[in-house]
């Protein structure tokens, strides 16, 4: 028994939530990155998680800023949802 284990993307194959399975085996970054919203992500954050994720591939960039990588968190905080407001 151990308090925390930490995986790597090269460790998981299979990702189970209780919104649905991503088999990610053979799957590069960024398809492992699109199986995972498809079928894991909850249906409100759906949308939201592929605009977030077009901004990284397109830029190529291979780590977040504090900012993206917190925006849901800090949209909760400031406003009481995570999820973004359109217009």
């Amino acid at each position: 028994m151990v308090s925390h284990v930490d995986h790597t993307m090269h460790d998981v194959d299979v990702l189970i939530t209780e919104q649905g399975l991503a088999d990610l085996r053979g799957l590069d970054p960024k398809a492992r990155a699109e199986e995972i919203i498809a079928n894991c992500a909850h249906p409100d954050y759906r949308g939201s998680c592929p605009i977030t994720l077009r901004g990284r591939w397109r830029s190529r960039r291979t780590s977040l800023r504090m900012e993206e990588a917190n925006a849901f968190h800090l949209r909760f905080k400031q406003t009481g949802s995570m999820k973004r407001t359109e217009g």
